[in-house]
């Protein structure tokens, strides 16, 4: 066997030492970090629920109470998303629905409606979003109170009347906006109007539903 073979041979066997070794590195980071890294996750999650949902209007732990859903165009979503359901001393308290407004002035804008169980919300919050900063940007709490007009607010009991205040001013609706950017809160209250009455259609099934780990694969 010449020495070129040998040394190409040599070589091959190096690299894949390297490749498995590298591998299995990677294995090993990921199955020690797995946990802490889902614990992250987890209070994540519960931190930017509990922007949305007081803290005292359940006792549950609302992270692990919860529901997927598939991809439902009331709520403007394109793939399965999630339903924290909060409880007060085991009765249903309120749903928290992840939901997106499709519509926004530079794209998506991602929600979190939660919405207690007597049809009122709780609070909404931004959790995503891509608006002209100055402009469009006012619809995330860190920048303005704008989005804690939908605090307390529901459909209202009157059929016949009750969508037409689910609008901007500027449309004969409740809700502020700012003069110059009447499009991504037009966005958002649409998709808040939407989340209501998903909620007031569904919000009793998905309540209904085995908890997470009574459910089928």
């Amino acid at each position: 066997m010449s020495s070129a073979v040998t040394n190409a041979l040599r070589t091959a066997a190096i690299l894949i030492a390297f490749t498995a070794l590298g591998t299995g590195l990677l294995a090993y980071t990921f199955e020690i970090t797995k946990d802490n890294i889902a614990r992250n996750e987890a209070q994540a999650k519960r931190e930017l629920i509990e922007q949305a949902l007081p803290k005292n209007l359940y006792d549950n732990d609302v992270v692990h109470d919860v529901v997927q859903l598939p991809p439902t165009p009331e709520l403007g979503s394109t793939q399965p998303s999630n339903a924290y359901r909060a409880r007060l001393h085991g009765a249903p308290a309120a749903l928290v629905l992840e939901a997106i407004a499709p519509d926004g002035y530079s794209g998506k804008i991602g929600l979190l409606v939660a919405i207690q169980a007597n049809g009122e919300i709780a609070g909404v919050r931004v959790v995503s979003q891509n608006e002209t900063p100055g402009l469009g940007d006012y619809i995330d709490i860190a920048k303005s109170p704008w989005i804690k007009q939908f605090d307390h607010a529901s459909l209202g009991a009157d059929i016949a009347t009750r969508d037409a205040a689910w609008k901007v001013k500027k449309d004969g609706g409740r809700f502020d906006y700012m003069t110059g950017a009447t499009i991504s809160p037009r966005a958002v209250v649409k998709a808040v109007h939407k989340a209501l009455v998903y909620y007031e259609q569904h919000g009793s099934a998905i309540f209904a539903r085995p908890i997470p780990h009574q459910e089928q694969p």
